[in-house]
């Protein structure tokens, strides 16, 4: 069996940031790690739920909308996934990231996609969570110019 290729970094070193993964043909993954893995600090499903509506809504309606292919949840409750083309610079992409992180901390009103028609798990939103959730992740890579590297 292959393994897969984010099972191959070692995560015992990695530190909160952003990291190219992979890219596949013309597509770029980036890790958006908010959390150290393997120190028992996790995002609660509370904020890593409406994080997730947050930014995906704010990242596929920026300047770079037309080359998001996803954004989603890391299923070890670290951070995230982002997916672009590769026709987007890293810069571009951390300049758009750490705009939507503001964006989500600077918003008022309903959580985008809060209800039954629109989410499978509606009542597990908390804007809140998400502002303080993207506040800590913007403190953390808002003095970086360029995206990490793994070691």
């Amino acid at each position: 069996m292959n393994t897969i290729k984010s099972f191959l970094v070692d995560h015992t070193k990695l530190k909160e940031g952003i990291y190219i993964s992979r890219i596949d043909g013309d597509c770029v993954t980036y890790d958006l790690r908010f959390c150290r893995p393997n120190t028992g600090i996790l995002l609660d499903n509370a904020a890593l739920h409406t994080t997730e509506h947050m930014l995906a809504t704010f990242f596929r309606n920026s300047e770079i909308s037309g080359s998001v292919v996803y954004f989603g949840p890391m299923g070890c409750q670290t951070g995230f996934y982002l997916i672009v083309r590769d026709s987007v610079s890293p810069e571009k992409v951390l300049e758009v990231l750490k705009d939507c992180l503001v964006k989500v901390m600077e918003y008022e009103g309903e959580v985008f996609g809060a209800s039954a028609e629109e989410c499978g798990n509606y009542r597990n939103l908390d804007l809140n969570f998400a502002k303080r959730t993207c506040g800590a992740y913007l403190s953390v890579i808002e003095g970086l110019e360029n995206i990490m590297e793994y070691e």
